[in-house]
């Protein structure tokens, strides 16, 4: 008789995770009252700039800008930054691709540097070795809701005159050295898209301490007009980019709810980090001392194949969603340089707007190798939604429970 659930056994777990995204009846009456208000758009209702006040000051900074996405974002606070075209800026290549695509789509060029293997952040080494005279930017990556290695970087960032754009897209509340990110460079952005652990379904915010920076931002944001000028007066080259009241009110909402589910992940997290020393070969990324808060967007693992019995990641993810594991994940199966979209030629448009006759040294991207990332991707790297890290420490136990189940059955594995 199987004993795994993959080869006709009976699965370990049957109840779901906590489903996401999470809502009450505060969130009904939020977008009732934005409803009713009948000042459904940011420039007439009150939701969104309360919000934009309300995460900054959450977040530590003495700026926010409200926008559609967290894309948007990126390409906003690299415009802010001095990013244009023929700049490299410098991104990780573990990422997701709009970290690189925001600056292509400013004509700036993305040069992609590795991460490092005990956290997955940009490793500050590989960058060292990424900078030319063309370099303009660092674009740090606070993957899963961990901090990347910001002493370093920003030390790299003064001794060769570089600005810091600080992608902290899943790092709501997470903190380096006692200070919440987003706060550390020239600026930084965060999402709120759907599958974020602060989320509207969509949205995105710039974050920085200069109020020259949130002033220009805010312009882009809103079709180039300036707060002294005419409304149909418009100064910068921006575009529409204004969230809309809905979006506030929602926010506004999640956010109270926020700092509770923040520390109910912390706490699983740290649990589960604990009950996994009991699994040879799955290991929880390394917690440097310097990150003093990770907001778990994402809780990370380390697979060793070789503890078990040569089974590929995806395969013994198979077998863990067929135990109940179901929001076990391979992450990114690319690397970023390796998207179909950095391999097309012109990036895959007939005429691509960012391109002209100074881009002759575009890289090959093809040609790109960084190997912790590679074998992160092709190898090694397990996500746990950051959803299972809202149950109760017996789901914690059941993810624990499957590994070892597998392990005592890899004959069983197909």
């Amino acid at each position: 008789m199987a004993h795994l659930a993959i080869a006709g056994g009976t699965a370990l777990r049957q109840a779901p995770f906590p489903a996401w995204p999470i809502w009450d009846q505060s969130d009904v009456q939020a977008l009732q009252r934005v409803l009713q208000s009948g000042h459904w758009d940011a420039l007439k209702g009150e939701e969104v700039s309360h919000f934009e006040t309300e995460f900054a000051a959450y977040q530590g900074a003495a700026h926010g800008v409200a926008v559609t996405n967290g894309t948007v974002a990126l390409k906003l606070a690299l415009i802010a930054a001095g990013v244009g075209p023929v700049d490299e800026v410098i991104v990780p290549g573990y990422t997701f691709i709009a970290t690189a695509t925001a600056a292509l789509e400013l004509g700036a060029i993305p040069i992609f540097a590795d991460v490092d293997p005990q956290t997955y952040t940009l490793d500050p080494d590989s960058v060292a070795a990424c900078i030319t005279s063309r370099t303009r930017a660092i674009m740090p990556v606070h993957l899963g809701g961990c901090p990347a290695d910001m002493d370093g970087l920003l030390a790299l960032a003064r001794r060769h005159g570089l600005a810091v754009v600080e992608d902290a897209a899943q790092a709501w509340g997470a903190s380096w050295n006692g200070c919440r990110v987003g706060t550390l460079g020239q600026c930084g952005i965060v999402s709120f898209h759907a599958s974020k652990n602060l989320t509207a379904g969509e949205g995105g915010m710039v974050l920085c301490n200069d109020p020259d920076v949130a002033s220009l931002v805010r312009s882009l944001s809103n079709c180039g007009r300036q707060p002294d000028g005419l409304w149909y007066a418009h100064y910068l080259l921006g575009g529409n980019y204004r969230l809309s009241e809905f979006q506030g009110a929602v926010l506004r909402s999640q956010l109270q709810r926020y700092p509770g589910q923040f520390a109910r992940r912390q706490a699983n997290a740290a649990y589960l980090t604990e009950a996994l020393a009991a699994i040879d070969g799955v290991t929880p990324l390394s917690a440097d001392p310097r990150v003093t808060a990770n907001a778990y967007h994402m809780y990370f693992l380390k697979y060793d194949n070789e503890r078990f019995g040569g089974i590929g990641k995806l395969r013994f993810i198979a077998a863990m969603r067929a135990e109940g594991i179901t929001d076990l994940h391979a992450g990114y199966s690319l690397p970023a340089y390796r998207q179909p979209v950095m391999l097309a030629k012109n990036f895959g448009l007939a005429k691509p707007p960012f391109l002209n006759g100074s881009h002759a040294a575009v890289p090959d991207y093809g040609a790109v190798a960084c190997p912790v990332t590679e074998y992160a991707c092709d190898h090694e790297a397990l996500w746990l939604r950051q959803n299972v890290l809202l149950g109760e420490r017996r789901d914690m136990d059941d993810v624990v429970a499957a590994m070892d189940k597998i392990q005592r059955h890899l004959d069983e594995v197909p």
